[in-house]
């Protein structure tokens, strides 16, 4: 199979740093040649802004050209099985990104391929924006480890992908969710086991989200109700306390900053004062999907 990119821990933990300096590298000077002649085919069964900008402009400003395919305007809606479709994209494309719902979907992608697969997104996994969140927190502190992070919210993808990425790195991490809730209890495990066998870090999941933020220094929050889930009545209700306000923001480090991988509610999951102030990284890290992106297609094609 060729080397794609289904969650973090694809890409091995010494191979971050360099991954994260190109990064920077490619952010300083946005046009490179890299990806000449090749085609990545992009494909949505999920709706999408920043995924879908910025790999397109990421194969663009690499000297290469993208495809975009979503479910309506293509086979797709018509039952076309996973795997045809991955295999015909293979024949046309040098590399397919997809963002869709269960994980497995992504991994039959990727195992009927012949080309890298990129996971845009899923149900369970969010590796390509949780791979941001962390190169922003490195370009603002110079580092990630030693540093206390918190999320506050639901434990769905993005909570998932941090927590492997604490397991990975062996950071403290700490979930603030409300009771029924949490991130999956296998993720929770996976993760604490790699901690282990590091020798280093900590999980704490709790429903106060003041606990959680208690000194911490990134802070990062995600939408109430996520694209497909129906019961927004019921979700909206318990997690009103959840809210990143001021408030919660003055009981981290007075140094703290604000990640949220956007589209953000304001006044829900976080008030517009905390997402427009100056512990906010929140549009730094959205301009940061765009460089992440090209580093990451620059690696699978390795």
């Amino acid at each position: 199979m060729p080397r794609g990119f289904l969650t973090l821990a694809d890409v091995p933990v010494a191979e971050w740093p360099a991954l994260w300096d190109r990064t920077a590298e490619l952010e300083a000077n946005r046009l490179a040649t890299t990806f000449a002649g090749k085609t990545i085919a992009l494909v949505f069964e999920k709706n999408s802004t920043r995924t879908r900008v910025s790999f397109e402009v990421a194969a663009y400003e690499l000297g290469g050209n993208s495809v975009v395919l979503t479910s309506e305007g293509s086979q797709i809606a018509r039952g076309e099985p996973a795997e045809d479709t991955a295999r015909v994209l293979s024949s046309y494309c040098h590399a397919i990104m997809i963002r869709t719902f269960g994980q497995e979907r992504v991994a039959a992608f990727a195992r009927a391929a012949s080309v890298p697969v990129i996971n845009g997104l899923s149900d369970q996994h969010h590796p390509c924006q949780v791979a941001t969140d962390l190169y922003t927190v490195r370009q603002h502190f110079g580092r990630i480890d030693g540093l206390r992070y918190a999320w506050i919210g639901d434990g769905n993808n993005m909570a998932q992908s941090w927590l492997e990425a604490a397991g990975m790195f062996g950071f403290d991490l700490l979930l603030a969710c409300p009771s029924g809730y949490a991130p999956s209890p296998d993720h929770l495990e996976a993760a604490r086991s790699a901690q282990k066998a590091l020798g280093k870090g900590t999980i704490v999941v709790t429903t106060d989200p003041r606990e959680a933020v208690a000194g911490a220094d990134v802070l990062s929050t995600d939408v109430w109700v996520s694209m497909g889930q129906t019961d927004e009545a019921a979700r909206r209700a318990a997690f009103k306390p959840y809210c990143i306000d001021a408030a919660l923001v003055a009981r981290a480090a007075s140094d703290a900053i604000v990640l949220h991988c956007l589209p953000a509610h304001r006044g829900e999951e976080i008030t517009g004062d905390v997402l427009d102030g100056p512990q906010s990284l929140a549009w730094v890290q959205a301009a940061n999907r765009l460089h992440v992106a090209k580093a990451l297609l620059e690696y699978v094609m390795r």
